[in-house]
């Protein structure tokens, strides 16, 4: 865990979900969890769970928080926005470029057109109070090449990409600069929610789960960890770095935004998700074109998948875990048993990893019981999305199996509305119970097809290998 030093002034804060163990001895968190120990010089720097960079030490302690995802960044100041030049990759959508641009005012702004029926000129501009520039693709290339074009004719330290159907709300550019005073920090995104108040079922379920929300927590963004991406519809860029690992990838039809965050990572990169900032986007929010961007999203697994092995993976659960909760789904008297004892032996294992810090014995059963909850969250999650063809044909062939599915498909849908539901902002935005589980399993059917689709397109399975740790 190394990276250039952070400057003095700059703090970062422990989680407030991550456990502490043996009198702050070890911190039990992250994402994915990890269990962080503690020198008892650490242990004196973090009193209070906060620290705050002054020297060499404090400064490596303070890289191995962040890198650790057991702690968050807490930047003195940042960038001016004169060090950004925002970039608007466009098609056929000039009435959204000039709402965005309005709302850019004093901004550098490069608008590209990408091949638009109706050409974009600077004159359609002429009332905006920015230095804008815009450049024309003949024919359509596609968002990546549009966005890699106006990256080429950008001159500023740092690059905002912004999508035509988004707006910005007021602070977000100074919420996302504040990350760049750390200089191994590449990418940073804010925020996206509704541009517009719902005025329909599906506007109403995307405003609590668009596929572009990724919540109210802020995270790194790290493969599996609870961000694991972040969409190009927003996006603040450090244009050097992204130039070093080759801008977007022209070749995707879908999913680019997910390769340039991976490629960052394994360049080194440290890429941060701040749900402060926000953007609003325009929703599709009738419900055939809805339903299609959901299996578009769901075709860009298979590609992902050959690029970054391993990385896409619909369950990364425990074998022993898979194990207890396999025996039991059998529904039989030995399986509950056998089910049983595997739990308590996968007690004992934590308890052992724990050894070293004084941990209770109910910190312990703690641990236990969360890690045994999270992992059934994911198993019914991955059979109601990302395999739910063969879990249908599953629960045809087999009355166990049909219950097993109902079951996962019940779980998953109302822990998920529960949980969205508990985010949500006010009245207007929420959904019924029974309309959420209907639009969630269309949701997942829809993500389900492309994903598929992508794999038989492909010839490649990978998007479908579970990873089973031991």
């Amino acid at each position: 865990m190394t990276g250039p030093r952070l400057p003095d002034g700059f703090a970062v804060q422990v989680d407030r979900r991550v456990k502490v163990l043996g009198s702050g001895a070890a911190l039990l968190g992250g994402s994915p969890t990890r269990l962080l120990r503690l020198a008892p010089a650490a242990q004196t720097m973090l009193r209070g769970g906060r620290l705050e960079v002054h020297d060499a030490q404090s400064a490596q302690l303070a890289r191995t928080l962040l890198d650790a995802t057991v702690a968050h960044p807490r930047p003195a100041s940042g960038p001016s926005h004169r060090d950004v030049t925002v970039v608007i990759p466009v098609r056929d959508n000039a009435s959204g470029a000039q709402r965005l641009v309005r709302a850019l005012r004093g901004m550098r702004v490069i608008v590209v057109d990408d091949g638009s029926a109706v050409p974009i000129r600077p004159s359609d501009f002429d009332a905006q109070r920015c230095e804008l520039q815009v450049l024309r693709h003949p024919t359509s290339r596609g968002p990546a090449a549009a966005r890699n074009t106006g990256l080429q004719a950008s001159g500023t330290d740092l690059v905002a990409f912004l999508d035509s159907d988004v707006v910005p709300r007021r602070g977000w550019l100074e919420a996302l600069l504040g990350h760049f005073c750390d200089p191994a920090v590449a990418l940073v995104a804010p925020r996206i929610v509704a541009l517009h108040e719902p005025d329909n079922l599906v506007a109403r379920y995307e405003s609590v789960r668009s596929s572009l929300d990724l919540g109210q927590r802020e995270a790194p963004v790290v493969p599996f960890g609870t961000v694991s991406y972040v969409p190009s519809a927003a996006i603040v860029c450090r244009r050097q770095t992204l130039a070093d690992v080759g801008g977007f990838d022209e070749t995707l039809q879908s999913g680019e935004d997910v390769d340039l965050c991976w490629r960052f990572i394994e360049a080194g990169a440290r890429l941060r998700y701040e749900p402060i900032a926000l953007v609003g986007h325009d929703h599709r929010t009738q419900l055939r074109e809805w339903f299609t961007r959901k299996a578009f999203y769901g075709s860009s697994a298979a590609p992902l998948a050959v690029r970054h092995p391993g990385k896409t993976a619909p369950l990364v659960i425990s074998g022993w875990t898979l194990l207890a909760w396999l025996l039991l789904a059998m529904g039989s008297g030995i399986g509950y048993l056998a089910s049983t004892l595997v739990a308590v032996l996968t007690g004992r294992r934590i308890a052992k990893a724990l050894s070293s810090v004084d941990t209770a014995p109910k910190e312990v059963a703690a641990v236990t019981a969360h890690g045994l909850w999270a992992a059934a969250l994911q198993l019914a999650s991955a059979i109601c999305r990302h395999y739910w063809p063969l879990a249908l044909v599953a629960a045809v062939l087999f009355k166990r199996c049909r219950q097993v599915v109902l079951v996962a498909a019940v779980v998953d849908g109302v822990v998920d509305w529960a949980t969205r539901h508990a985010d949500a902002d006010g009245d207007a935005h929420r959904v019924g119970l029974l309309s959420y589980l209907l639009l969630k399993r269309l949701d997942d059917i829809a993500y389900g097809l492309g994903l598929w689709t992508g794999v038989v397109r492909e010839r490649h399975l990978g998007a479908l290998k579970p990873q089973i740790r031991t």
